[in-house]
């Protein structure tokens, strides 16, 4: 297992370094913005760092989902197949890849995010009346129509839903394409079967997790609890996932 996870990671290290490059040179303009106090290269810096905590996660997962897909409708797929694993553990390493990935992603971004923070309120002078200013506007966000609660544990919550919620939904990508390759691999329309496919599961589990949660007044709970609803819907994902290749795909 160790071998393959190694292995998946080769396939995107790059795309990560990437990454991390861009990101040193966003902060480097950040804490030069606010060395020299210049406010638009604060803001722009901010900004774009903003965008791509976001985005270099979401980079992280449709570059997972893309490398299945090749896996399984190339060649490729006849040479993974052939090595001495299961098709639990093949998928199994990419799971776990993946998962790993965007939790070491995730608290980098978040720990430079409250760093940078930090900095920016310390250098104001003005911690509580900024900090007042950042209550005041999250507060106008709400979770199935609850508030988000301002604080170290909301924060937390909210933080550890959007990457379960974001692995979760690569889980089902992964379904969606090995069933799709299941049914026309390597055929015209393949990739938009795997789409259409992905909708249908998203808005199951979706909905499915709105009646699980539906009855959990704190917010703060809700998110958890929904955090939670998404790993396991992930963990069914992937049973299922491996199941079809080990009976459908696998040579």
């Amino acid at each position: 297992m160790r071998k393959l996870i190694k292995y998946e990671f080769r396939k995107t290290w790059i795309t990560k370094l990437i990454l991390l490059g861009i990101t040193a040179v966003l902060e480097a303009a950040f804490l030069l913005g606010l060395h020299l106090e210049k406010e638009n290269t604060l803001a722009i810096s901010t900004i774009l760092l903003v965008l791509l905590t976001t985005g270099g996660l979401m980079v992280i997962g449709l570059e997972s989902v893309l490398t299945l897909h090749r896996d399984m409708n190339t060649k490729q797929s006849y040479m993974l197949f052939m090595t001495p694993h299961s098709s639990y553990t093949i998928l199994g390493a990419k799971v776990l890849e993946f998962g790993l990935s965007l939790l070491i992603g995730g608290a980098f971004y978040f720990a430079l995010g409250t760093l940078d923070i930090t900095l920016l309120l310390a250098k104001s002078g003005e911690l509580n009346q900024i900090w007042q200013v950042i209550q005041d506007f999250l507060s106008n966000f709400t979770v199935q129509g609850r508030h988000i609660v301002i604080n170290i544990r909301g924060i937390g919550a909210t933080a550890f839903c959007l990457l379960a919620g974001w692995f979760g939904l690569v889980t089902k990508a992964y379904l969606a394409v090995v069933i799709s390759t299941a049914l026309l691999n390597g055929k015209r329309f393949n990739g938009l079967l795997s789409f259409v496919i992905f909708l249908l599961l998203s808005w199951l589990t979706n909905w499915a997790s709105g009646q699980i949660t539906v009855s959990i007044a704190s917010t703060t709970l809700l998110l958890v609890v929904y955090g939670l609803v998404e790993i396991a819907f992930a963990v069914v994902m992937y049973v299922v996932t491996a199941v079809i290749m080990e009976r459908k795909l696998s040579v």
